[in-house]
């Protein structure tokens, strides 16, 4: 069974800068497009950053060109680095694969903070 563990979050101030980690056991990582989701109480998740397994990445209009994900696949880790962080940006955090047919069960998240 597959397992995801993220971590990273934190308290930060507007501006401010996080990095997100995703580690992933029990399963052959190399394949797979994976993606970080982000999700406020009340709302729907929401796609944040995606990247194939080739490397090729996508973002949300809301977080390009603040936002990097990466991924080392001999580690089974996908990171994202978010730089300039804004209020809106507060949610709890995921990763998971990119397609939602081929959704793992869900870790238990990492909740970023953005406030002054």
């Amino acid at each position: 069974q597959v397992q995801l563990v993220e971590s990273g979050g934190g308290l930060v101030q507007p501006g401010g800068s996080l990095r997100l980690s995703c580690a992933a056991s029990g399963t052959i990582f190399n394949f797979y497009d994976m993606a970080w989701y982000r999700q406020v109480p009340g709302q729907q998740r929401e796609l944040v950053a995606s990247i194939t397994s080739g490397g090729s990445t996508n973002y949300a209009d809301s977080v390009k060109g603040r936002f990097t994900i990466s991924r080392v696949n001999v580690k089974k880790t996908v990171y994202l680095q978010m730089n300039n962080l804004k209020p809106e940006d507060t949610a709890v955090y995921y990763c998971n694969r990119r397609r939602r047919s081929d959704w793992w069960i869900w870790g238990q998240g990492t909740l970023v903070t953005v406030s002054s």
